[in-house]
């Protein structure tokens, strides 16, 4: 009869070993066998890098929790992705912009003249800046005379990423350094046919 060890392979036995015999040395696998000394340290060595692993996570993960609490804004997520404490903030600053009903109900004399071309669309503001100091106090504060040259340009200027029904002109040679207002309404831009016989300038 072949000797059999517990710990061989059963796949690697002889075909010729009993059946009783690969039997026992099936279950005698199977039985747990009392730990010595050595064999615990063993086990903890082997088990060591991940507790050192674990420690190391652990610590990751409350750095993240205190520095998150640190810098991230309390009132964060409250209404969404965003402060919620923003909404406040913003609100309380002071209102910069009138709106062009404000402008319009004053300056009737240029909606009349906004009407007559493509500008009406144009509010006041987006050429003229923010206005509501002088809406509050139209006497004392007066809106700076704009550079045209400049500002007309940030529209027209060409650009062949713009529609080409959209008006434009290559400022450089189209002016020649004169600012646009010289011969350009800036509420009604577009030149009538009796002030170019007058100015012999271009649309």
């Amino acid at each position: 009869m072949t000797h059999i060890t517990p710990p061989c392979d059963l796949n690697h036995r002889s075909s010729n070993e009993f059946p009783v015999s690969k039997i026992i040395a099936f279950f005698s696998r199977k039985i747990p066998r009392p730990q010595s000394g050595a064999g615990k340290a063993n086990l903890f060595k082997d088990i060591e890098h991940l507790i050192r692993l674990a420690v190391v996570m652990a610590i990751a993960l409350i750095a993240f929790v205190v520095l998150r609490a640190a810098i991230v804004p309390r009132s964060f997520g409250q209404y969404g992705h965003y402060r919620g404490a923003a909404i406040a903030e913003i609100a309380s600053r002071p209102i910069a912009y009138a709106g062009h009903d404000v402008c319009e109900a004053c300056h009737t004399d240029i909606v009349d003249q906004k009407k007559l071309g493509k500008h009406i669309v144009v509010p006041c503001e987006a050429c003229h800046g923010p206005q509501a100091a002088h809406a509050n106090d139209p006497a004392s504060i007066k809106p700076p005379k704009l550079d045209t040259a400049g500002l007309c340009a940030r529209c027209h200027e060409a650009n062949s990423a713009k529609p080409k029904g959209f008006p434009q002109v290559a400022t450089a040679d189209h002016s020649g350094g004169l600012a646009c207002d010289t011969c350009h309404q800036p509420h009604r831009p577009k030149i009538e046919d009796d002030a170019k016989s007058a100015t012999g300038s271009k649309k």
